[in-house]
């Protein structure tokens, strides 16, 4: 099979290839979208059935194109989301070949460029962008053993409390995901426990706008780094059942017990870390802090915006905070499964180029890796806080495309400076 020569491969057909596809064909440059699976693959088949969109559809989207379909402020379904992307890769005309797995890129010895090897044959490439996005290998900790003859799964294998065995359930993780999930099972009649860890609550509106537009009016979309000590701090958020502030108290009040960290297993014993009112009270602040700073843009710029005082309202302590639970015999407590909300790790072990730093991580700068050549797109905190969104994606592949075009110019001067004989720098 012939080796095709392109001037970038883009490896991942998700949100940030398809907005990295857009700009550079915007640059007249050319390029191939390769995507082992469908467009917005991971939409549809790494999210449970009921996933809707955590921020509402006027605010994640493209600049390009609206869900139609929907009110400003509704929250898109997966499936919904899955099928914008596969309109928009064919607004803008963009080369994705699906079911092309990238095998491996390597530095080309000798000449410049990469040699990308595929399931469908193998690239020439002048520059190759990462766009598999942060969500590529679902991490469950070493915690309980195969042997416990407990049901595991992580939360990107979960679509629906019928794949559960009869019994309770334990829902380790308190961002997003797996506050969702738990208020889903408890839904279906099951009894769950909750492991709540650090984590950020922000409202999910107030004073009649979306957390999305505060952050945004606020300027913290565009922190460039996390908060000291909060790096792996996740997020509690949801716009399911038409979106709504997450409260660990009122879920327990509907009867989920909530539990510190999930720490250690023996002997059918789980144990927990004695920082579950630490953490609610840490989530409780970061809401209340929010609200603050809301108030006074709000008096600041002269808004007439409703007042909401019973945002401020905080249900009883439930018996779970006032008096945690350190362990709990599963057997005892009538758990058969365990949801591990637990997130992902990356995996680059295709991509064997010098861009990463001991530990594996990523070396760049908005995306333009330490290797020359590569650039990484779709990773937590690229830029800014947004980064992860996709209206932030869209932004980041922007500025990724525009540093391409640079570099092309840089080896065009060079080529047209060659023809010139005797000439000088």
């Amino acid at each position: 099979m012939s080796c095709q020569e392109i001037e970038v491969v883009i490896v991942g057909a998700g949100q940030a290839g398809i907005a990295m596809s857009e700009h550079l064909g915007r640059n007249g440059i050319s390029h191939v979208v390769l995507e082992r699976d469908r467009i917005a693959e991971r939409w549809r088949s790494m999210r449970w059935d009921s996933l809707v969109a955590n921020g509402p559809v006027w605010h994640d989207r493209f600049p390009g194109l609206e869900f139609t379909e929907h009110q400003p402020g509704a929250f898109a379904s997966k499936e919904q989301v899955a099928d914008y992307f596969v309109a928009y890769a064919d607004r803008i005309g963009a080369p994705v070949r699906s079911g092309v797995e990238v095998k491996s890129v390597r530095r080309k010895v000798g000449a410049p460029g990469f040699e990308v090897k595929t399931s469908d044959g193998d690239f020439n490439a002048r520059y190759v962008v990462a766009a598999t996005g942060p969500f590529q290998k679902p991490v469950i900790p070493a915690v309980v053993s195969e042997a416990a003859g407990i049901m595991q799964m992580h939360s990107s294998s979960y679509r629906n409390p019928g794949q559960l065995p009869d019994g309770a359930v334990l829902v380790v993780g308190a961002g997003s995901s797996g506050v969702q999930i738990a208020a889903e099972i408890q839904r279906s009649g099951r009894q769950v426990y909750l492991s709540v860890g650090p984590h950020d609550r922000p409202p999910r509106s107030y004073r009649g706008r979306d957390f999305c537009w505060w952050l945004g009016v606020l300027g913290m979309w565009d922190a460039a780094t996390p908060p000291r000590g909060a790096e792996h701090v996740t997020i509690a958020v949801s716009g399911a059942n038409g979106g709504h502030t997450v409260d660990f108290r009122a879920l327990a009040e509907d009867g989920i017990t909530l539990v510190g960290r999930t720490e250690a297993f023996e002997q059918g014993t789980l144990h927990f870390a004695p920082d579950l009112r630490r953490n609610i009270a840490n989530g409780d602040a970061h809401y209340l802090q929010l609200l603050d700073q809301a108030d006074a843009y709000i008096e600041q710029n002269g808004l007439d915006l409703p007042e909401e005082p019973e945002a401020r309202t905080t249900l009883p302590d439930p018996e779970s905070l006032t008096h945690p639970l350190s362990e709990l015999d599963l057997a005892e407590a009538g758990v058969t499964s365990i949801v591990w909300a637990t997130g992902f790790v990356q995996d680059f072990s295709w991509l064997q180029v010098d861009a990463f730093d001991a530990n594996g991580r990523p070396q760049h700068q908005r995306g333009v890796s330490s290797e020359p050549g590569v650039y990484f797109l779709g990773l937590p905190w690229q830029s800014r806080r947004g980064s992860s969104f996709i209206w932030g994606v869209w932004h980041d592949a922007r500025y990724v495309a525009d540093h391409i075009s640079i570099q092309r110019s840089y080896l065009a001067h060079n080529d047209q400076h060659a023809l010139v004989p005797g000439g000088v720098g």
